[in-house]
């Protein structure tokens, strides 16, 4: 068989394999771009004829503003289990917060399967909500821009989100998930607006991503197990946290988790994992941290068992969430507080943690180091860092 023979093979198939992929233009279905006509039932025509097809389709947001209401895409009656949207233009909130008020979120997804969404931008206009918060006046609780509820094989790809009401991004309950090229933005005083929030879901991959916040950069509730996340900037944020876990007495744990090659800047945490002090069933084992770098973090390794912010609606127990097995491997960079690894344990559940190769300085002199009710073992570490 000649090569021109088998080129021309080639070229066929993959000529008829892309003509076989069905593009659906908002614009065709009433979208106005601009940023004043409300978009979000065009938006959602373009859904329902992507659904109606069982061929791979793609819904296109063309280059412009385009304003959305709540949009909430469902997946019961879907026939197409290979569904992408590609997005050149601006997808953007109500800049009237009491518009969405407490509804939850903005844009959602429930029971999808083959959703791929690539490139776009996330507008949330969450900064006179913000102001609203910080002032103590009465307002609405505010919405996430993205959720994705009890759905698999989902891909979002360089996305970008700016100033969500509160979280930017919810994986609640799904399977099989990549984030690749996430930039979220927000001021560092927002308040609530972690970038990224995993709840009750596995085999979740984030990659290559950059986080500035004013809470988590990213979130891990109960529930979640196999988790990779690998190459983030974070900072101004919160730092990357398993928790807040332990406030249901029925609690699923958190396991098999991996966190490496993170950059923390100027943020209030490094890497956390936190418990309320109270009774519960759950866990956090199986857990590495590797290939952090600190740059003037306020908590760079921490581990606390008894959270309670604001001293508000606390009980003051013990907590029973069992932590083991969490590694701490190639730590390096600066404290912005003298005590760079704090470990604070539960008496009724100590932790079994490893600190390996953990080299943190404040003002150029090795930080201190705090354990309690710790067990485990210290490998490559300078004295004063010793507290196993």
């Amino acid at each position: 068989m000649s090569s021109l023979y088998l080129i021309l093979i080639f070229f066929l198939l993959n000529s008829s394999t892309s003509s076989a992929m069905i593009t659906y233009n908002i614009l065709r279905f009433g979208a106005k771009s601009g940023g004043q006509s409300d978009s979000s039932k065009a938006l959602l025509k373009a859904w329902g004829a992507a659904c109606a097809t069982t061929k791979p389709a793609t819904i296109y947001v063309p280059p412009g503003r385009f304003l959305l209401k709540n949009v909430y895409f469902y997946g019961e009656h879907c026939r197409n289990g290979a569904i992408t949207i590609r997005v050149d233009g601006t997808l953007v909130a109500p800049s009237d917060y009491n518009v969405l008020g407490s509804s939850g979120n903005w844009i959602k997804f429930e029971r999808v399967t083959g959703v791929s969404i690539y490139g776009g931008t996330l507008d949330g206009q969450g900064t006179s909500l913000w102001a609203c918060k910080t002032s103590g006046k009465k307002c609405p609780e505010g919405i996430t821009s993205l959720a994705f509820y009890n759905s698999n094989k989902i891909i979002i790809s360089g996305l970008a989100s700016l100033n969500s009401q509160m979280f930017h991004v919810v994986i609640d309950g799904c399977h099989n998930v990549k984030l690749d090229g996430i930039r979220v933005s927000a001021s560092g005083k927002s308040p609530n607006t972690d970038g990224i929030h995993l709840q009750s879901s596995s085999g979740v991959t984030v990659l290559s991503s950059h986080i500035s916040t004013g809470d988590d950069c990213i979130s891990m509730g109960p529930g979640n197990s196999n988790v990779w996340i690998e190459n983030i900037a974070c900072g101004p944020g919160h730092g990357i946290s398993i928790g807040s876990l332990g406030w249901e007495l029925q609690e699923p744990g958190v396991q098999n988790v991996t966190v490496k090659s993170v950059t923390f800047t100027g943020t209030e945490n490094g890497v956390r994992i936190k418990t309320w002090a109270r009774p519960t069933k759950g866990f956090v084992k199986d857990v590495l941290f590797q290939h952090i770098q600190m740059v003037d973090v306020q908590n760079p390794v921490i581990i606390d068992q008894n959270y309670c912010p604001g001293e508000k609606n606390c009980p003051h127990q013990v907590s029973d969430i069992k932590i083991s097995g969490v590694t701490y491997q190639d730590i390096h960079g600066t404290s912005a507080t003298e005590v760079g690894v704090k470990l604070e344990c539960s008496k009724a559940s100590p932790c079994g943690v490893k600190l390996e190769d953990v080299e943190l300085t404040y003002k150029s002199k090795p930080v201190e180091a705090v354990c309690t009710n710790v067990g485990g073992k210290l490998l490559a570490s300078s004295d004063n860092q010793r507290c196993l």
